[in-house]
């Protein structure tokens, strides 16, 4: 049920992203000071209700909050907020990704090698790894072989971030340590709460 909302939430964020940039470049193609003025004004309003919107339906995960950061090639960070462990049986990472390089990010590099795969742009080839159990956990599939994680992570501009999650199978209630992996990034040690 989380990951239905934070599909949502992402979502709605990408299509409010996109609603204000095409204001931009309609409002940027006509008229004098005007209709600039016009513009701006609606601008802020729409800018500041997107995260309002996208609130209810984001991770439970509290982004003030790390227990974990991750520095990849380009100016790319993970930062993770939670590894929660749930009744279902099922361990849910929440982080956010951040570009601090020059240059847009793609999760090209982050995705798993199976060929079934519909999101070339996806964080499905994430692991969970317990060291002391000597066992890897992979992201799960939902029914049409699609990875339940964030996926369509491409084009992150520099300066921007964007939420990720990714749902594992949960290890033993006895096993509380666990890394966390993403292709082209160091490990990140952190503890699933319950």
């Amino acid at each position: 049920m989380s990951i239905r909302r934070t599909t949502k939430a992402a979502r709605g964020a990408v299509a409010m992203a996109s609603a204000v940039g095409l204001a931009l470049v309609v409002a940027g193609c006509g008229g004098d000071g005007g209709g600039s003025k016009a513009t701006d004004d609606k601008k802020p309003a729409a800018h500041s209700s997107a995260p309002k919107e996208s609130d209810p339906g984001a991770p439970a995960a509290d982004s003030d909050k790390v227990i974990g950061e991750m520095k990849g090639p380009d100016g790319v960070v993970v930062t993770l907020h939670s590894v929660v462990r749930d009744s279902g049986g099922f361990v849910t990472v929440n982080g956010t990704v951040t570009n601090r390089g020059t240059r847009a990010f793609n999760a090209i590099d982050w995705r798993s090698n199976e060929t079934e795969m519909r999101s070339r742009s996806s964080i499905s080839g994430a692991t969970l790894v317990d060291k002391a159990g000597k066992k890897r956990y992979l992201v799960l599939r939902d029914t049409n072989g699609e990875c339940l994680c964030t996926t369509g992570l491409s084009g992150l501009m520099p300066g921007s971030s964007r939420p990720v999650f990714a749902q594992f199978p949960a290890p033993p209630a006895k096993v509380t340590e666990v890394d966390f992996q993403l292709p082209t990034m160091p490990p990140a040690g952190v503890q699933i709460t319950d």
